[in-house]
């Protein structure tokens, strides 16, 4: 009979073996590519004696990408819900874009000197596979839409195959500006900002004059 401590020890082991695949499978997508990488490479670097324990634990790669996004996407989600708390109905384009940049720059952060969320996130958005499971799961959270509500109601009046244009250039620069961060403070080179905070006032800056550029006609 299995006592309820080892129905606990067990249950703890698991937790523990869950989050080194997890920890282990974002730093090695993040480092070489989703695609490039197998399930069983993951548990290999993981110590996991069972080559198929990620199948275990969580399935497919698919899965497992969701998982990675989910452990993150909660804490980007409880930064942006207080920050919208504070934010209000701000007639401010830059307090939204502020909304919408600075949770996930918090977070990064807050997982200390080496981080590989921001890259993970980069090859998953550039992948057409795993593409859309980071889109439905950080995306398309209820916070997120009311930012970028509150962000559509401050924008000038664009033509709308220009809005779309830029909304495409924004995700650009909030994808891959993190992560070029994030690569260069892996490998010890410069970044042009101190800190993640300063990084995301930059962000923030390009996006307001992005925004908010005059308009070229075409002939």
């Amino acid at each position: 009979m299995v006592t309820m401590a080892g129905r606990v020890a067990r249950a703890e082991r698991a937790g523990a073996t869950r989050e080194s695949i997890l920890a282990t499978a974002e730093r090695l997508f993040a480092e070489h590519g989703v695609f490039a990488v197998s399930n069983r490479q993951v548990s290999e670097a993981a110590g996991q004696g069972n080559n198929a324990a990620v199948g275990y634990h969580f399935g497919t790669k698919a899965d497992l990408v969701r998982a990675i996004v989910r452990r993150n996407s909660e804490q980007v989600e409880g930064v942006r819900v207080r920050m919208l708390a504070e934010l209000g109905d701000s007639p401010d384009l830059r307090d939204w874009l502020a909304c919408l940049v600075r949770p996930s720059a918090e977070h990064l952060a807050a997982l200390g000197d080496l981080t590989w969320y921001a890259r993970f996130g980069a090859q998953v958005m550039t992948d057409p596979v795993f593409r859309e499971i980071m889109v439905e799961e950080s995306l398309t959270s209820p916070s997120l839409q009311q930012v970028l509500d509150g962000l559509n109601r401050c924008l000038p009046d664009l033509p709308a195959e220009v809005r779309a244009e830029r909304g495409d250039m924004a995700r650009q620069l909030m994808t891959h500006m993190y992560a070029e961060r994030e690569r260069a403070l892996a490998e010890g080179t410069p970044t042009p900002r101190s800190s993640w905070h300063d990084a995301a006032t930059g962000l923030i800056d390009a996006l307001v004059g992005l925004w908010l550029a005059p308009v070229t006609s075409c002939p």
